[in-house]
């Protein structure tokens, strides 16, 4: 039996004159939470939606469990649950109703007890208030009520894009608990995030695309090389010769009173120890953003990309 949930491979969309993914190549093996990383307009929710049917790809080829997603969306939404980044609701259903109207959707309110159970647990611990209507509610419990649908009716394969947009930080830790909840059930988890700490925490694997194309795969502590970390200090703890002499720092500057350089962040563990003999005070260690790690590594390409894309939809007005 093929361990593989979701697969592309070549994976190809073109919008008018617009190249969105240029070979782009997924595996997502089954029981794993698998990361879908990117900066903003590097292809991940073109790619979601041609998982979900949503948009039929233009060249290479996906697939879900084995299936078209294009042509076996019906069957295949069965076994999926679905969380985008910004979520619209019904205006005049209560978040109440929504949930269960897309829990019936899915058919997966055939067990009303189980069902009935799960609902109720997910609206306490995401402390929702499922009897306002949809128009009264903030982005973030409109993000409640569509993270409760998807969890309440048990599925064999999540996509999450974004789902913790709008969330507070409590909310996140809680989100964090329900995922590892259904890794445990045995779930697969494809989650597209530009938290990098919400990665580090929950994923097994990732992706990381840029214009389109897969750049690298594999577990974080494989991908440790893309990670930089900036390091600040006060302006005189450190004397010129002893900054030259400190392990690994690079585009060093000074900016509000303080002197700034980033590291590798496997280097971390010897400049903190560098740095304990030199008696340094009011020392920030700060890990980059996933905007920053992209735009550190990747950011001509991304810029140009952006420039190429603005220019096409001038072109065309």
């Amino acid at each position: 039996m093929d361990a593989t949930v979701v697969r592309t491979i070549a994976l190809g969309k073109r919008f008018g004159r617009v190249n969105a993914l240029t070979g782009l190549d997924l595996s997502v093996s089954a029981g794993e939470v698998h990361g879908f990383l990117g900066p903003n307009g590097s292809g991940k929710s073109t790619t979601i939606r041609i998982l979900l049917g949503l948009a039929r790809a233009s060249g290479g080829e996906a697939t879900v469990f084995g299936a078209d997603p294009w042509r076996d969306a019906v069957a295949l939404h069965r076994r999926i649950a679905y969380v985008p980044g910004d979520v619209n609701l019904w205006p005049n259903l209560s978040g109440g109703e929504a949930i269960d109207l897309i829990s019936r959707l899915r058919g997966g309110t055939t067990d009303a007890a189980a069902y009935a159970a799960r609902r109720r647990r997910l609206v306490d611990v995401f402390e929702l208030d499922p009897r306002k209507r949809g128009r009264a509610y903030s982005k973030g419990n409109r993000q409640k009520v569509a993270l409760i649908a998807a969890l309440a009716t048990p599925a064999e394969l999540y996509i999450l894009d974004e789902p913790t947009s709008g969330l507070d930080p409590l909310m996140e830790t809680v989100f964090a608990h329900e995922v590892e909840r259904i890794r445990g059930e045995g779930a697969t988890v494809l989650l597209s995030s530009h938290i990098l700490s919400e990665v580090e925490q929950l994923c097994d694997r990732v992706s990381i695309i840029r214009a389109g194309r897969t750049v690298d795969t594999g577990t974080l502590s494989e991908l440790r090389h893309l990670t930089r970390t900036e390091v600040s200090f006060p302006v005189g703890e450190v004397s010129p010769e002893e900054l030259v002499s400190l392990p690994g720092g690079r585009d060093s500057r000074v900016e509000n009173g303080r002197v700034k350089f980033t590291i590798d962040s496997a280097e971390t563990a010897v400049l903190l120890t560098a740095f304990g003999t030199l008696d340094v005070r009011g020392l920030v260690i700060a890990p980059p953003s996933l905007e920053e790690l992209f735009l550190r590594h990747y950011g001509d390409d991304v810029t140009v990309r952006a420039a190429e894309e603005t220019g096409g939809r001038r072109a065309r007005q």
